[in-house]
């Protein structure tokens, strides 16, 4: 089993949720006491959020480059970035780095295709949602995302950063939360991609009338495709 890097702590919360994923979809498919082999390198978030604030992307791409850095001195095979907002530098993330590294809009485009989908909704943080890193690489792939209005885009924004990053889940921000992936629905959309990794605390397809694509999970599963692969 080749050695997973996973770049995370963008929130904690969501690196949390990566090594529970992949130790769970590691012991499904191998059985007994198999777990993955993985190394972590978790950031302070709130040093990193400022950055965001404040539009400093460059000083925060050289942060993730510098740490993908370290992940493949330490041995890792393949590198995961356990944020969908920070893919926005993964091309400069990866400078100088030799090892691969597996994009979550790449392996969540693939999981739409292959259901046969092409207009998937997408909630996420606002940096995903409204500026074109994420929503150009999936019109790549062939699919037409859909974002929610200002307003619900505000909302599903300021829930990620004030509540769902703090691990707190309400059931007022669950209810709206399926009400803006209705209107979604109703826009058009064929499927939800919850396209920030802590929005599937709150949204699943328990409630959620279109097909769901958790990036989180999809991202784990391609990255363990590739680790197994001898």
């Amino acid at each position: 089993m080749k050695t997973i890097g996973i770049l995370g702590g963008m929130s904690a919360a969501s690196t949390q949720l990566y090594y529970r994923e992949l130790c769970d979809l590691t012991r499904e498919r191998l059985g007994g006491l198999h777990s993955p082999q993985l190394l972590i390198r978790s950031l302070d978030f709130a040093e990193i959020e400022v950055l965001q604030a404040k539009g400093s992307w460059r000083e925060a791409g050289d942060i993730l480059n510098r740490e993908a850095l370290a992940l493949e001195r330490g041995g890792s095979d393949l590198l995961i970035l356990a944020t969908n907002t920070m893919h926005k530098l993964a091309d400069q993330m990866m400078e100088d780095v030799g090892i691969p590294l597996i994009h979550i809009a790449d392996a969540t485009a693939v999981a739409i295709q292959c259901a046969g989908l092409q207009r998937p909704g997408l909630m996420a943080t606002a940096f995903t949602m409204e500026q074109a890193f994420y929503t150009d690489r999936l019109r790549a792939s062939g699919l037409e995302p859909l974002v929610p209005n200002d307003d619900d885009r505000a909302e599903t924004h300021r829930i990620i950063y004030d509540e769902l990053c703090k691990d707190i889940t309400t059931e007022t921000s669950r209810v709206a939360y399926v009400e803006i992936a209705s209107r979604l629905v109703k826009a058009g959309a064929d499927s939800l991609i919850l396209g920030c990794t802590e929005v599937g605390m709150l949204l699943n397809q328990s409630n959620v009338t279109v097909p769901v694509f958790d990036t989180t999970l999809l991202h784990c599963q391609t990255a363990l495709d590739r680790a197994l692969v001898p």
